[in-house]
């Protein structure tokens, strides 16, 4: 089920950044790419629930700023210890400056 919602304004991130969103309860980290590329993970990191957008960005990869467990943020993929759950991930799109992610999606 496609639920395309507003995240934030594409200015509101730096290039290799992230940011918070909430949304229904739910969290999501909202990142903007050396390419300036927009990607939507899960906000919290699958081994203890810290919030990714605390973390550090390198390029395509968020890591967690609790045990530095790192994620590659374009795919959702765990990159090692300690954390061994991908992330789920989120089709976006930036439109009229925006961007826009659908929350309804599911891999």
């Amino acid at each position: 089920m496609t639920q395309w919602i507003e995240a934030c304004a594409k200015d509101d991130i730096a290039e290799e950044d992230v940011m918070r969103f909430d949304h229904a309860g739910r969290t999501f980290a909202i990142y903007r790419s050396p390419s300036d590329k927009f990607y939507a993970t899960d906000g919290l990191c699958t081994h203890e629930k810290i919030h990714l957008a605390d973390g550090l960005v390198m390029d395509h990869i968020i890591e967690c700023p609790k045990h530095n467990g790192r994620f590659d943020y374009t795919t959702g993929a765990a990159k090692g210890a300690p954390v061994c759950v991908n992330l789920q991930t989120y089709p976006v799109k930036v439109e009229g400056g925006k961007v826009m992610i659908d929350i309804g999606y599911k891999d």
